[in-house]
């Protein structure tokens, strides 16, 4: 029988032992789940403001851990090693949130504050995030998610009071690109405005030469923000070939400029990344 995945806005119908598009959930025993629980493809000790969070914790260092899988298709994807492969390559373990929670305690004496939910789309593993996320508020750590924000809307609002910052990619601010991310803009936002409403919350732009770098488009996106609220940081990213782009340019450094000095005219803290 087909089971409706009810994480995200794809809303996947599976048959008994069918993989989503994410290919991090799995009607399992006649529920769907997430496979990828607990299976660690990246683990490592990061400065908070190479998320990037730079109004959280500044100076501190933050626990960060990543699967593998995503639910958006983006050719410029900067970490497709891991959001764009499956469970058939993963050689490793099943790390329990228990033993997630005592390695981001021992590592407090090294200013570990907490665990960072990051590297693939960690919101596809969205039980083993919500269970660590449980256990590692009571232990008195700090979490935060690195998103896309592609997620629906009552698992997120579970999930928020446990997670203590977050910072969402904001593609672009068109339609027209979102869907060619196999995505949707206005889910997106939602997700940001809920975050916004709840904890801590910046936000990042990869800027792609010839797709997301008007003026007009930052000066939209920009403005949006500032209404949620002004002191949102944004960091506008620079773009590497990467994937399925790696013909394109890397974005010039001078585009990279250009649109923080637009967007600062709205926001009073943007941040050129990658230059």
């Amino acid at each position: 029988m087909k089971l409706e995945c009810e994480i995200c806005p794809h809303h996947c119908k599976l048959n008994e032992g069918q993989i989503g598009i994410c290919h991090g959930r799995i009607n399992k025993n006649g529920k769907v789940v997430s496979e990828n629980y607990g299976k660690i493809t990246a683990i490592a000790l990061d400065p908070i403001e190479k998320k990037p969070i730079y109004h959280f914790y500044p100076g501190s260092r933050i626990l960060s851990v990543g699967s593998y899988g995503c639910n958006l298709n983006c050719p410029f994807c900067q970490n497709c090693d891991i959001s764009m492969s499956g469970g058939d390559e993963y050689p490793g373990d099943i790390v329990s949130p228990g033993e997630l929670v005592n390695k981001a305690l021992e590592l407090q004496s090294r200013n570990n504050i907490g665990i960072a939910y990051t590297y693939n789309e960690p919101l596809i593993g969205y039980e083993y995030v919500y269970d660590c996320s449980v256990l590692a508020k009571q232990k008195g750590l700090k979490n935060i998610v690195v998103t896309n924000g592609y997620i629906n809307e009552e698992p997120f609002r579970k999930l928020l009071p446990h997670i203590d910052a977050l910072n969402i990619d904001l593609k672009g601010f068109t339609d027209a690109f979102y869907r060619e991310l196999r995505g949707d803009l206005e889910t997106v936002k939602r997700s940001i405005e809920m975050a916004a409403k709840n904890c801590h919350v910046e936000v990042t732009t990869l800027v792609i030469p010839d797709k997301n770098d008007s003026e007009e488009e930052m000066e939209a996106l920009s403005r949006w923000i500032a209404g949620l609220h002004p002191e949102i940081p944004l960091h506008i990213s620079r773009f590497f070939p990467r994937w399925k782009m790696q013909d394109k340019e890397s974005t010039p450094i001078k585009t990279i400029y250009h649109l923080a000095k637009v967007a600062r005219k709205h926001l009073k803290h943007v941040y050129e990344g990658n230059c």
